[in-house]
């Protein structure tokens, strides 16, 4: 009874420990769904997501000047309120990128309307940085300029790796995705995507739907890894 009694515990941490490591990746609802098929990650497989892009403008000018601790708490601050977003519209945390971060959605199991769900989260995340700076303005803090790429289209996900394993999502329309994020800088806007996620974002959403307030459609631009230039949407009024 004791043995068995162990056994029972240690397969309980186990658990847990499983839950808490896909709970750094998913939003809450995936990882009850993926905590109960065995080895849900292990099969390749390929279809259309949507990825999201966000990261800091002009960061390393900000960080420059500042305590090593200070840039670390801002970091984690940013972060914080970033992650938060994606998990709240059902989105993956696919990876830090030093100032900024990768999202995807559609991951591991695609949705019902996961463009409109990325679209959907950068208008939060937008959101959620006019709060902070407001905080930060009041306390004399700068402000913190964020920028967002958004593109959908079909990516190859699964795990990588031998000996540590990650879920990675890859493909071209990651690339086109961080393209469009540093396509804002350019275009003067805090959020750029492209007409193919503008369309799917669409195509799920009401005509009254305050995701789709505000975008506007842009001439064609040229990115690198598409054959044309193509039609861009901005998010007119935010910089």
């Amino acid at each position: 009874s004791v043995r068995r009694f162990d056994r029972l515990l240690i397969g309980n941490a186990e658990l847990e420990r499983e839950r808490a490591n896909l709970s750094r990746y998913f939003s809450p609802n995936m990882v009850e769904q993926l905590s109960r098929q065995d080895e849900p990650l292990k099969e390749m497989r390929s279809h259309d997501v949507a990825v999201l892009f966000v990261d800091i403008v002009g960061f390393t000018q900000l960080s420059e000047d500042r305590d090593p601790k200070e840039v670390i708490t801002l970091l984690r601050d940013f972060h914080q309120r970033m992650e938060a977003e994606v998990f709240r519209f059902g989105g993956t945390l696919d990876k830090y990128l030093g100032d900024g971060l990768m999202a995807t959605f559609g991951t591991p199991l695609p949705g019902e309307a996961d463009a409109l769900a990325a679209l959907r989260c950068a208008r939060s995340m937008i959101a959620a940085l006019s709060r902070w700076n407001a905080e930060r303005r009041a306390s004399g803090e700068p402000e913190i300029r964020g920028s967002f790429g958004l593109h959908y289209g079909p990516a190859v996900l699964g795990d990588i790796g031998m000996n540590r394993l990650e879920f990675a999502v890859v493909g071209n329309t990651v690339n086109v995705s961080s393209r469009m994020e540093k396509l804002t800088r350019e275009l003067g806007t805090a959020l750029a995507m492209t007409d193919t996620a503008y369309s799917m974002a669409c195509r799920d959403a009401s005509r009254d739907d305050p995701a789709l307030t505000g975008l506007a459609e842009m001439p064609p631009q040229a990115i690198r890894g598409l054959a044309q230039p193509v039609p861009v949407w901005v998010l007119r009024g935010a910089q």
